[in-house]
């Protein structure tokens, strides 16, 4: 495994983490139909934290454990800015943690 690959893995614990603190990981799987949209962020069938638990961390996930080539441009926390900008939760560490995402991913 890479360091890339590492790094990548890392990320995905603590994106996952900041979605459990903000009380938004889902415990149960949505339907399939939902799953397999093929709009961007899936935003004709799931909310931002349900794209990021169900499609983005198991596809990156997927990628990291077959060490897979990783995709070479990432663009999720101005989707997260623009999503939590009106809620009212302390998304700043999980932003945070994307922004770091989209750079690695950015510059490999």
């Amino acid at each position: 495994m890479t360091d890339v690959h590492v790094a990548v893995a890392e990320l995905l614990m603590d994106i996952e983490r900041e979605l459990r603190v903000l009380q938004l990981w889902d415990d149960e799987l949505p339907p399939a139909d939902a799953l397999a949209s093929t709009q961007p962020f899936a935003v004709d069938t799931l909310n931002f934290p349900q794209w990021l638990q169900f499609i983005f961390i198991e596809r990156m996930y997927f990628l990291v454990d077959q060490r897979s080539q990783l995709p070479n441009s990432c663009g999720i926390a101005p989707m997260a800015e623009q999503y939590f900008a009106v809620l009212q939760l302390n998304s700043t560490p999980l932003i945070s943690h994307l922004q770091k995402m989209d750079d690695l991913l950015t510059h490999v």
